[in-house]
């Protein structure tokens, strides 16, 4: 393999690593945001079951 064939050889596993690492990296951004709205999702259901609750309490007439 001559020196040129070898840089070429090296640039393509550059290149494909490259690509690799931002499809690496764009997942995680991806699944960070994913994990930050489910716990905004989860945080907005607590606060819903908790309003919930306050009023079947009120309305089976349970003091709080």
């Amino acid at each position: 393999m001559t020196i040129d064939e070898r840089i070429e050889a090296l640039t393509a596993r550059h290149e494909a690593l490259t690509a690799r690492h931002e499809a690496l990296t764009m997942n995680l951004e991806l699944t960070s945001r994913d994990r930050e709205r489910d716990a905004e999702n989860i945080r907005a259901l607590a606060r819903i079951a908790e309003i919930h609750e306050r009023r079947l309490t009120r309305l089976e007439g349970i003091p709080e």
